[in-house]
């Protein structure tokens, strides 16, 4: 078993001068004599730390080190305060990550914005124009079909132009999609923040936004089964803290759920997200028993984009496992099932799909590192493939959550994606919930509270076998109710 990393949100604040590491930091006095510097290692090797901020030698009096010492042993006693100020250190601590992920995200989006709307692009495609309109000049006889190609690249640059913007009124269209369900993101934010039982920002491997959220139930006693899961955001805008509500109403069934946070394009593309997928996936495997899960009952659960990334990290496992790759540190024998809710697994079937929806081809493209990668990362496409037999029998047995209704991704790119894993052998199937659209599953009916099918059928599956939990969950009181249902329908249309 690997080595557990925990997360340590300043590192340089808790470190004591003789533990060894890679970064060095050199307090010295005023004085040049080499018997008054104090080296000081940080706890965290430097690849482990989340901001990656390098030390660097200073000067500065005896005085800052006295300051330094009584600040160490300050920090070092909050073990020994009571409970409720160690959860308001943990509360400013999960504060602060939070700040700094809604920083690197904003960031990220106005660089996309740049990428989409504007900028050098646009300069290029000034430049061209302005040549092909001295092209006219210099040949009269072919002026007519010049104008013509003038008045195409004018129209693309417009479209050009018009991307960033269109953007931003989608943007704005999310933001008051998440105004109307404010009320059930507040009871939720204040549970991910407030409760003993969630463990946030647990750090994985060593990439930006390596870290994973535990929600562990309140009932301790046996090991729990286990979901891994990967959240959506159109491999644009996932991020950990979306999982939250199933984290919480499956804990509420004695399930723990690891939802795992991985870079975003463009801070990545998709083999970068597979790959964070994958490390967060082997630290579940290999760590979850120390937080009372149960290793032989790990699923791997994914959602929209999560759902295709979380798939495409198990076939590419499974594929590694059969000798036809690289080994990773997890077996796919460890996953007892996959559930993919509301995914897309043949992205050559949905490039245009998503181009007409607002996720424009040129971008798409670019997130799977070009066209001729849309097929390596096409799950329903791998499976399909006679050289890799032996990876796919490997493959856990699969269910596919998706609703009819749904305009994101077509439900029939669950349902195909179904037969595909049948035809070559693989237990799958297709569960489709009529009417329901890609937040609805996810979002509106937990918000909405009681009962659901898509979360009773979940339950039903992961505590397959165990009756008394089944029984526990059936004598269950109802879910609660976080939004009123009109804000809830505004929010559906």
């Amino acid at each position: 078993m690997q080595a557990q990393i925990l997360p340590v949100s300043n590192p340089s604040s808790l470190m004591p001068p003789s533990l060894p590491s890679t970064g060095t930091l050199l307090i010295r006095s005023d004085g040049d004599d080499d018997e008054n510097k104090i080296e000081i290692k940080p706890f965290l090797s430097r690849s482990s730390s989340y901001n990656g901020v390098t030390t660097a030698s200073t000067k500065t009096r005896p005085k800052f080190y006295q300051l330094w010492r009584r600040r160490v042993a300050s920090d070092a006693s909050l073990s020994d305060r009571p409970a409720g100020d160690g959860r308001r250190h943990s509360f400013r601590q999960g504060v602060g990550q939070a700040a700094s992920d809604t920083y690197l995200i904003t960031r990220l989006c106005f660089k996309l914005l740049r990428y989409l709307g504007g900028g050098e692009p646009r300069a290029k495609e000034k430049v061209k124009v302005l040549g092909r309109r001295r092209l006219v000049k210099r040949r009269s006889r072919e002026q007519q079909s010049i104008k013509n190609c003038l008045s195409h690249e004018d129209e693309t640059e417009k479209m050009n132009m018009g991307v960033g913007y269109r953007w931003i009124t989608r943007f704005l269209a999310l933001g008051c999609y998440s105004f109307l369900l404010m009320p059930g993101f507040f009871q939720v934010g204040y549970y991910y923040f407030f409760s003993s039982q969630v463990r946030r920002g647990i750090v994985y491997g060593d990439q930006p936004r390596n870290r994973l959220d535990l929600y562990l139930p309140k009932d301790c006693n046996g090991p729990k089964p286990v979901v891994a899961f990967v959240t959506g955001g159109a491999w644009i805008i996932g991020y950990k803290a979306w999982g939250s509500l199933l984290g919480q109403q499956l804990s509420e069934r004695d399930i723990i759920v690891a939802c795992i946070d991985y870079r975003n394009f463009p801070q990545g593309t998709i083999s970068d997200m597979v790959k964070d997928a994958s490390q967060g996936i082997s630290f579940v495997c290999n760590n979850i028993a120390e937080y009372g899960g149960d290793p032989n009952r790990i699923y791997l659960m994914g959602q929209s984009a999560g759902a295709h990334i979380a798939a495409c990290a198990l076939v590419e496992q499974a594929i590694s496992e059969s000798g036809e790759g690289e080994s990773t540190s997890w077996s796919v024998s460890q996953i007892k099932a996959y559930f993919g809710l509301s995914g897309g697994y043949n992205l050559l079937n949905l490039v245009d799909h998503f181009h007409s929806r607002g996720l424009y081809k040129s971008i798409f493209v670019s997130i799977m590192e070009g066209e001729q990668s849309l097929q390596r990362f096409s799950p329903e496409v791998v499976v399909q493939d006679s050289n890799i037999k032996n990876a796919v029998s490997l493959l856990p047995p699969i269910v596919l959550f998706h609703g009819t209704a749904d305009y994101s991704i077509p439900s029939d790119a669950s349902k195909t994606f179904a037969e595909a894993l049948q035809r070559v052998g693989v237990q799958a199937e297709s569960i489709l919930y009529e009417g329901k659209t890609h937040t609805d599953l996810f979002l509106q009916d937990p918000m909405r509270g009681g009962s659901d099918d898509m979360f009773e059928d979940l339950v039903a599956l992961i505590h397959a076998g165990d009756s008394e939990a089944l029984a526990k969950h059936a004598a269950a009181p109802p879910r609660k109710r976080l939004v009123p249902e009109f804000m809830l329908k505004l929010a559906h249309s």
